[in-house]
């Protein structure tokens, strides 16, 4: 029989769409100098975020901060991990597995969000590659025990990202990982950027079908001259 003290003994539902206020964070994006760190770096410091972009070379992550301006400092991969609350990793699957490893010790603690997609391209396209470990993220909390590895991020358009012209970037996030607070952070982080909103979307085991999509998109764009993104109706 339930009784009224069970029911109060239930805490109530915690609200999906309450999130924590990131703005105060210090957001990293290794391999800021690419296409999608840059694009990343931008849009978030366009919202007021404070971002470091790292590159191998701190002079290259330097330039590349100082032309896109709002604030953005860079440094070489380790200073921006080490000064960073929130680490977004964005640099090309080839270089993804060395790079965290070398990088153990500075993001021990921090919330490493991977937005990495292991994609192989032939002349019939892209295609997904699926790495040992299952996937880039899984690859990540293998590498990074001591870090709180989500994934995000792996569905945008650098081209909108870095267009000035682009006031909104109409999309949803797609966000994995093992702890909801990790998960939320990151979720508040994507809401940072105009248009955008961040959706919870599993653990890290489901991340290898989000990072795989992204060659459907490729193929997307291909045939209809665009720059897809995804929407998730009805939440």
């Amino acid at each position: 029989m339930t009784t009224t003290d069970d029911h109060a003994q239930k805490p109530p539902r915690k609200d999906p769409w309450e999130l924590p206020d990131v703005s105060g964070l210090v957001v990293g994006v290794l391999g800021g100098t690419g296409d999608q760190g840059r694009g990343l770096a931008y849009r978030l410091a366009l919202a007021g975020q404070k971002v470091i972009i790292g590159s191998r070379a701190a002079e290259r992550a330097a330039g590349a901060a100082a032309e896109l301006g709002h604030g953005v400092e860079g440094a070489d991969n380790a200073d921006c991990a080490r000064r960073s609350d929130i680490v977004i990793v964005a640099v090309p699957w080839e270089g993804h597995k060395a790079l965290l490893a070398s990088l153990r010790e500075e993001l021990a603690g921090k919330v490493v969000v991977d937005c990495v997609n292991p994609l192989g391209f032939d002349k019939k396209g892209a295609y997904a590659l699926t790495p040992e470990e299952g996937s880039a993220a899984e690859q990540a909390a293998s590498l990074l025990p001591d870090s709180r590895v989500t994934a995000a991020f792996h569905h945008l358009s650098a081209v909108l990202l870095q267009d000035p012209d682009v006031e909104s970037i109409d999309t949803d996030v797609l966000v994995l990982g093992e702890a909801r607070a990790d998960t939320d952070l990151v979720q508040a982080l994507a809401q940072r950027i105009t248009g955008m909103r961040g959706v919870f979307a599993g653990r890290l085991r489901n991340a290898h079908q989000v990072e795989s999509l992204v060659a459907n998109l490729i193929s997307v764009n291909r045939r209809y001259k665009a720059h897809a993104g995804l929407r998730v109706t009805d939440v």
